[in-house]
């Protein structure tokens, strides 16, 4: 959305914005490389769902548990992850898994040459496939070291750019086809987190298709509670339980005696597979 406000993730990183059938449903087309190999059941959660910079201690996550949210989004690294995870380790995993919690793992890597401001990894068109495979490796290795398995999904998360530049979209483009190849080889999911009038319309109406991730976690703040009613583009793309929703950000709530600001999300879509 031109001129949008910062989601809840970019209130701790501040950039500006210049100018498988049974594996994936829809997003089969996208994933052409996951074909010869055997994938774990795909573990998949419907329901809403939240994120926040920080993963909340355990007896928050305890303390939310009361079936309003069912899955939590956790940023499992990336250079330009905002905030630091003290609480994020294989044990708070395991022991938020066991509450019930469903986790959505997002990887904060390398962001477009094309937007403004400063970050800690920046791709351009000579470093994308680089940087793409190298962060796909890191984003594997820091799921599998919390007790993310195999089959397990990876959000990319790429903020919002100006996609009318035509050398920073390619650049952008292919980024995430390395980035998506490179989990697919080690048997991760690709999703991909992006904005609808910017980074998630780039991978939607990409032409070529190859390697682009087979779920789409879209960021529209309608606050509409839902995958499909405002679902923003071709009808077909992304169905069998492959969308994500970012309907509402930096929402204060209490539970329990617990204060988290969040953000709001509508899922059906897979989660971390932890058992």
């Amino acid at each position: 959305m031109a001129g949008h406000r910062q989601s809840k993730k970019r209130r701790y990183i501040t950039w500006g914005v210049a100018g498988a059938a049974a594996v994936a449903g829809a997003g089969l087309a996208a994933q052409s490389s996951m074909a010869a190999t055997t994938w774990p059941a795909q573990k998949t959660y419907t329901g809403r769902a939240f994120d926040t910079c920080a993963a909340p201690s355990l007896s928050a996550m305890k303390g939310w548990h009361t079936g309003f949210y069912g899955a939590a989004a956790v940023y499992v690294g990336g250079k330009n992850r905002g905030c630091s995870q003290p609480n994020l380790t294989a044990s708070w995993v395991k022991s938020v898994s066991t509450v019930g919690w469903k986790l959505i793992p997002i990887y904060v890597g390398a962001q477009p040459p094309c937007q403004s401001g400063s970050s800690p990894e920046k791709l351009t068109a000579t470093t994308a496939a680089s940087l793409g495979k190298t962060d796909a490796d890191d984003a594997v290795s820091k799921s599998s070291a919390l007790g993310m398995k195999a089959g397990s999904p990876i959000y990319l998360d790429m903020e919002a750019y100006d996609v009318t530049n035509t050398s920073c979209n390619n650049a952008v483009l292919t980024y995430v086809r390395a980035f998506d190849k490179e989990l697919r080889a080690k048997v991760y999911r690709a999703g991909y987190y992006g904005f609808t009038s910017s980074s998630a319309k780039a991978i939607a109406n990409a032409t070529d298709k190859t390697d682009l991730p087979g779920n789409l976690w879209y960021a529209l703040w309608d606050k509409q509670n839902t995958t499909t009613t405002d679902w923003p583009f071709g009808s077909t793309q992304y169905t069998d339980h492959s969308r994500g929703h970012q309907y509402l950000v930096n929402s204060k709530e209490t539970r329990n005696g617990y204060t988290i600001t969040v953000d709001r999300d509508a899922w059906d879509a897979p989660v971390a597979i932890t058992g």
